[in-house]
């Protein structure tokens, strides 16, 4: 193997690249990116770099000296797989030409209908997308965040804490249900009302309204909601319409086994646009998450550069998100029919550590400003055989 490909400058693509080097990859490394930007750091988007704190300087992800010797085609992206001819083939119609391939293309902020074409709305993905948005979150303006899950609710307390008016719609009963569940959901949607957001829960929206620009948001219940500033944040989808007729298994992401490996001998996937065979599920599953773009890329390269993917099983998935000065932490896998505990603290004061239980095993822990009892809840968890979900 001489040339490797890496399709996707952002961590997943970046760990990749160190991968491969610390692994002793000494051949051709081509980098390709759809952003201009080399990688950088995407949780600070919606909260110190958004607020102003910290510069794109700050979030760059790369030491001056590592020495990769990687080569970054940056701004072009990669439009078709050929796997007869073992090439990547970008949009302006040039051609890299690999031995292996490792897939970390990402995926990108989903859209409501009608948010195109009136200014003042946004989606929070990327540095440009954080860039557009900073300049509009001036204190006094009211802003209308659409979905509470965590980029909705990372930007409503940053916004909150410039002086804006803010307000979230959410479209299911209760916010961050999905991941932990309504019980733990409701206990982390409630910090919005201890810091003066507006959360209006089991309504969608039926259309935005302005000329030129939004004015206002629309509720399916009539109500109509004024607005100088739209977040638009209703989850993401993976950047795999590329692959389409290449070959590669697709399914809500790039379908893997548990090492990474796709479909196809040679070619590996990590990060967004990935769908790894979880052993606790039963099932592939795609995970959305900083530690996952960082942690699997080692994973997937040694699956590459071996041909061999097996191994022991991938830690279960992480996520933090900080909300009002608050730090949330989750692992595991969530589902109906858990029975949750709080172990530690009192969800009343902001500071608890919740455990997910399905039968007697641990299947997920919660931490909101518990970072030891997490972290020795998190070891367990990754000790532990967890059933599958129901």
């Amino acid at each position: 193997m001489r040339t490797v490909a890496v399709v996707g400058g952002s961590l997943a693509g970046l760990s990749s690249v160190r991968a491969l080097r610390t692994q002793g990859f000494d051949g051709r490394i081509v980098v390709v990116g759809d952003e201009p930007h080399r990688p950088y750091d995407r949780p600070p988007l919606s909260k110190e770099f958004l607020a102003g704190k910290v510069t794109a300087a700050d979030i760059a992800l790369e030491d001056d000296d590592e020495g990769l010797e990687a080569e970054w085609l940056l701004g072009v992206r990669a439009a078709r797989l050929d796997l007869a001819e073992r090439s990547v083939v970008l949009a302006d119609g040039a051609r890299v030409r690999v031995d292996g391939l490792v897939i970390a293309t990402g995926a990108r902020a989903r859209d409501l209908a009608g948010s195109r074409g009136l200014a003042g709305i946004h989606t929070l993905r990327t540095l440009d997308d954080a860039l557009a948005l900073r300049t509009e979150l001036e204190p006094g303006r009211r802003l209308v965040v659409i979905g509470a899950g965590f980029i909705g609710a990372e930007t409503a307390s940053t916004a909150s804490a410039l002086g804006l008016d803010v307000t979230i719609v959410e479209a299911m009963a209760t916010p961050l249900a999905g991941p932990l569940g309504p019980q733990m959901g409701a206990v982390v949607g409630s910090l919005h009302a201890d810091h003066g957001v507006r959360l209006l829960c089991g309504t969608g929206v039926r259309r935005f309204t302005g000329a030129g620009r939004v004015d206002g948001v629309e509720l399916d219940d009539g109500r109509i909601l004024p607005a100088d500033v739209v977040l638009v944040g209703v989850g993401a989808q993976p950047n795999v319409e590329w692959l389409q007729g290449s070959g590669l298994v697709v399914r809500n992401g790039v379908v893997c086994d548990a090492g990474g490996m796709t479909s196809v001998a040679g070619v590996v996937a990590v990060g967004d646009c990935a769908a790894w065979h979880d052993n606790r599920l039963a099932r592939p599953h795609r995970v959305e998450h900083w530690a996952g773009a960082l942690d699997r890329p080692k994973r997937a390269v040694t699956t590459l550069l071996s041909g061999n993917s097996a191994g022991p099983d991938v830690p279960p998935p992480y996520f933090w998100s900080d909300q009002y000065d608050v730090r949330i932490q989750f692992a595991g896998h969530a589902a109906n029919g858990d029975v949750v505990t709080v172990e530690e603290g009192d969800p009343a004061d902001r500071s608890f550590l919740a455990v997910y239980r399905r039968g007697d095993e641990p299947a997920a822990v919660l931490g909101m400003n518990q970072p030891r009892a997490f972290t020795r809840w998190r070891r367990a968890l990754a000790a532990a055989p967890v059933p599958a979900a129901t």
